[in-house]
């Protein structure tokens, strides 16, 4: 999700609607051009040349969460057909029901409606979270895309390509985008607080990249939550507000088991438990913070691989305090002497 230059000569403007001040920030910041999307250059260059030239292929954009796929693609709609969106443009997301009889007769029925359009320009029919698609409409799908394909063209969004069957999947253009960099979403995140007038701090700012992991929509969420909460982007507000355990708090119970100080690293993990956070909460800032941890590449490797693991314990099920203070004793004993567990 990102920000927008509507041309208003400013590098970030909202929607022109006069109930702009209610809505959510991702929507009153969302890009209306393919210039505006932040991140994946390459691929959004890609899209800009289709814009330009028309004749779109039908394409699959896969990706995480958050990181523009859905903007791109209504962006993209947006240069190639302006104002005729809403006679050419049909929307299917997660939220309505896309089994087969939708394909067979919502879908199937915009297919055969006709359309005056300028010349190299079809109709868009756009199926958001399409790996969430049932076998049987994806089924159906791919004879509608080869009967109605000078009429009609498709643009899949999903979060793994390889939930699209294979015979969609040869019908299609892949574009692939990746989660966004610290220092993109910082940029967008300075904008948005410059149009807000928004008080701030750059550690603040900092805890809310952090806190998103590459997922801009996360970030302005988290960015405006904290905002209408407190007032003032700091980082403890903001790690109030998204209710993840502090990272410096982690820092420290990593610095901790790399020195194998297993009682301190202990302590602060029960710390950590009595104050209410769960044990996913717990592993995942953990995760993220050994990721950017300076550390030995193996011992990283391997810190990795043992929260990894503990991680797929506590999704199946095992989600106690016990399974964390396992994890961290098993981190410790990563910089033991071997020989001390010799029998």
């Amino acid at each position: 999700m990102t920000t927008s230059n509507n041309g208003s000569g400013s590098a970030l403007a909202p929607m022109d609607n006069l109930t702009d001040y209610e809505l959510p920030w991702v929507e009153k910041y969302r890009p209306k051009i393919l210039r505006d999307v932040v991140g994946n250059e390459e691929t959004v260059s890609r899209l800009q040349v289709i814009a330009h030239d028309g004749n779109m292929p039908n394409i699959i954009i896969a990706g995480s969460p958050g990181i523009g796929k859905t903007t791109s693609i209504l962006c993209l709609a947006n240069e190639l057909l302006g104002p005729l969106q809403k006679e050419a443009v049909l929307e299917l997301n997660a939220s309505d029901d896309r089994g087969i009889d939708v394909v067979r007769n919502k879908i199937k029925m915009f297919a055969q409606k006709k359309v005056t359009l300028p010349p190299n320009r079809h109709k868009l029919i756009i199926l958001d979270e399409a790996d969430s698609m049932t076998s049987g409409a994806q089924q159906a799908l791919r004879r509608t895309m080869e009967i109605y394909s000078s009429t009609t063209r498709f643009a899949l969004a999903c979060n793994m390509s390889n939930k699209i069957i294979e015979p969609i999947q040869s019908r299609c253009a892949i574009l692939r985008y990746t989660r966004l960099t610290d220092l993109q979403i910082l940029k967008r995140l300075t904008e948005v607080c410059e149009a807000e007038k928004v008080k701030y701090v750059p550690e603040g700012l900092e805890a809310v990249i952090f806190s998103s992991d590459g997922d801009m929509r996360q970030a302005i969420n988290n960015l405006q939550a904290t905002y209408s909460g407190f007032g003032f982007i700091n980082a403890e507000n903001v790690f109030k507000v998204c209710d993840q355990p502090h990272p410096i708090v982690i820092h420290d119970i990593i610095t901790a088991c790399l020195k194998t100080n297993v009682d301190e690293a202990l302590d602060k993990i029960r710390a950590l438990w009595q104050q209410g956070f769960s044990s996913l909460d717990i592993i995942g800032t953990l995760f993220k913070v050994v990721k950017s941890f300076e550390m030995q590449e193996f011992t990283k490797l391997e810190y990795i691989k043992e929260i990894g693991l503990t991680h797929m314990k506590l999704l199946e099920g095992c989600q106690t305090l016990v399974q964390i203070n396992g994890l961290i004793v098993r981190l410790c004993k990563q910089n033991m002497d071997p020989a001390l567990f010799v029998v």
